[in-house]
């Protein structure tokens, strides 16, 4: 990872600003997958697959680890991503399967 060295604080602010619109756009990225991921199952028990969530959050705990971040803060905001997630899955497996 190579970050910017910058010479005012407008440039820090604008590339911290990049990096959110990257981050949010990933988010969507990932968010869309996620809704792919309810045609492959077959009933909402499975989508709420506490294992799948537990080696996610491991894997980027580990993540964080290696790039010198809090895990804890990693950990805090995957809890919330992936539980938006999960009604996110949920939403598009009914409406799949018109419930």
């Amino acid at each position: 990872m190579e970050i910017k060295k910058c010479n005012s604080l407008e440039e820090a602010r604008k590339e911290i600003d990049r990096l959110d619109d990257r981050i949010v756009e990933l988010i969507a990225e990932r968010n869309a997958y996620i809704k792919q991921l309810a045609h492959f199952k077959n009933s909402i028990d499975e989508i709420k697959a506490d294992e799948r969530i537990e080696d996610v959050i491991n894997r980027v705990r580990s993540r964080a680890i290696e790039l010198g971040l809090s895990p804890n803060l990693i950990n805090d905001l995957y809890i919330r991503m992936i539980d938006a997630m999960v009604d996110s899955e949920v939403a598009e497996f009914k409406n799949a399967r018109n419930f």
